[in-house]
């Protein structure tokens, strides 16, 4: 089956057939979910045998649409986020057919979790100098490093990672990247306890850890390349969400104001309604960088996204927490906890207040997103880098 042989009406039936052979009311929900994968319904833009149809990526919308009316269980997105947003497409892209094979499946139907092991306590922003070494070792890299703000990685099975593999090339020729075991000796994961209570971060230290070449994805030395991929496609799922009017944080402010008259003010009518607006912008620009991806590989624009996302929740957390006067000074449970997904509906004002402070960091800073965004879109001069052909070993630290 090609991209051009499958429309609208294809998969429409391809959904029906899924339904008449596996009833949700009556299938097990990994049974139904495999079935969903194997009728390449999973992603329809993947190719056939790998959880799609080589269809065009905007069919997805209908199966997604008819399988939520006839009350079919999905994926739980909110928790294999990563894995779904960065290391599939990653895996596609630079897998070898045995590695898409192996862990595409599992990836989708939430079987296995992923984390993404990427920055460190001296490479957050500037990535490209991180230091986690690979060594060679006959058929398996030894690795041995720190990385940090690892969401989720005390519920992963696999992460994405990138080494150093050459120390005397300039920062960003000479990383490696692989699909590390989290389970694998010499992995250890420590909580970091956020400014909410809860550690849905982590601290990960790889001591001599053996990870096969045949985890390796791409070449040696081109893991740069291989990030640059997985970040944009980061940076595609935060800020080009479905979200529906009203959406993101702007939910509950909206709920309040009609329901609680007697906070009203005109200075928080103005600027509510200034962030309705930039909601409602932003939710038509997910719609477009959907539109775009349909047609081809996401790009700087998934930054422009992303920046408006963070800097929406942080001004829609702070006005609700005005709005609430006294009651929003309130904090619901400072209680430790280890989640595996962040649920901003489900808590309070104050959690949303603080945990919206980190959104301007993960997926990309906001320093960085505006420098993308001024070199790579608006096509503005670089700044200088005095470090470019520097060899990693000889910059300072």
């Amino acid at each position: 089956m090609t991209a051009t042989a499958v429309d609208a009406e294809t998969v429409r039936g391809l959904v029906r057939d899924l339904l008449s052979a596996h009833d949700p009311k009556t299938t097990e929900r990994s049974e139904f979910l495999h079935a969903r994968f194997s009728a390449g319904l999973a992603w329809v833009h993947f190719p056939v045998g790998l959880g799609g149809l080589d269809a065009p990526r905007a069919l997805q919308s209908i199966v997604d649409a008819e399988l939520k009316a006839a009350g079919a269980p999905d994926n739980n997105p909110r928790r294999i986020g990563i894995g779904l947003g960065m290391a599939a497409p990653t895996v596609l892209r630079f897998g070898t057919p045995e590695q898409r094979e192996r862990f595409l499946r599992p990836l989708w139907t939430g079987e296995e979790v992923w984390c993404q092991l990427f920055s460190e306590p001296g490479a957050g922003s500037d990535l490209a100098a991180l230091g986690t070494r690979a060594v060679r070792d006959g058929d398996d890299w030894v690795v041995t490093g720190q990385k940090v703000w690892t969401s989720g990685a005390h519920a992963a099975r696999f992460a994405i990672l990138v080494t150093r593999t050459d120390p005397d090339v300039p920062k960003h020729q000479g990383m490696t990247y692989f699909i590390c075991d989290m389970h694998a000796p010499g992995v250890e994961v420590r909580p970091l306890r956020q400014i909410t209570g809860e550690a849905e971060f982590n601290e990960v230290f790889l001591t001599e850890v053996r990870i096969p070449d045949a985890h390796r994805l791409g070449e040696v030395g081109e893991g740069w390349k291989v990030a640059q991929t997985t970040l944009m496609n980061e940076r595609v799922a935060i800020g080009g969400m479905e979200i529906p009017r009203e959406g993101h944080l702007l939910a509950p402010v909206a709920r309040t104001w009609r329901e609680r008259p007697e906070l009203r003010t005109p200075e928080l009518h103005d600027r509510l309604l200034k962030l309705w607006v930039e909601g409602e912008t932003l939710r038509l620009v997910g719609t477009r960088l959907r539109q775009q991806l349909a047609a081809g590989a996401p790009g700087p624009e998934g930054s422009v996204a992303k920046l408006a996302f963070s800097e929406l929740n942080q001004a829609v957390s702070g006005l609700e927490i005005e709005l609430m006067g006294e009651e929003g000074l309130t904090y619901d449970d400072w209680t430790m906890r280890r989640p595996e997904n962040v649920d901003f509906a489900a808590r309070g004002p104050g959690y949303r207040y603080l945990r919206a402070k980190g959104n301007s960091i993960e997926g990309g800073t906001s320093e960085v997103l505006r420098n993308i965004i001024a070199e790579r879109v608006l096509g503005l001069p670089s700044e200088p880098r005095v470090d470019k052909d520097v060899a990693w070993k000889d910059l300072p630290r």
